[in-house]
């Protein structure tokens, strides 16, 4: 079974960073959703196996960055920039593929999610 951990949620400005992080027992394709208030789960990001390879929702682009730590199997999600639009649960995702993937029934495993909460 695997586990993903995320962490590094908060509350913060608009305008502000946040770096959020997701620890896998193991490595994978691996992506970033997220649900706000009354609405659906959304595709935010995504960073194929190698993390050679990186996907971006057209409302995120230019402002966070997915990276991956291969040694340490864990992915960054850098979000600058950030708009009270932001605010939502985050909630990290992997596939066991190595591609990326933006639709949400690819992927196999789910954490439990963090709170983001940007205040304009």
């Amino acid at each position: 079974q695997v586990q993903l951990v995320e962490s590094g949620g908060g509350l913060v400005q608009a305008g502000d960073s946040l770096r959020l992080s997701c620890a896998a027992s193991g490595r994978y394709a691996t992506g970033w959703f997220r649900q706000a208030p009354g609405k659906e789960r959304e595709f935010v990001a995504s960073i194929s196996w190698f993390g050679g390879s990186t996907t971006y929702a057209d409302f995120v682009k230019g402002r966070f960055t997915i990276s991956r730590d291969g040694a340490k199997n864990t992915v960054f999600l850098q979000m600058n920039s950030l708009k009270a639009d932001d605010t939502a649960v985050y909630y990290c995702a992997a596939r066991s593929a190595a591609v990326t993937a933006t639709r949400e029934g690819l992927y196999d495993y789910w954490g439990q999610g963090t709170q983001v909460t940007v205040s304009s």
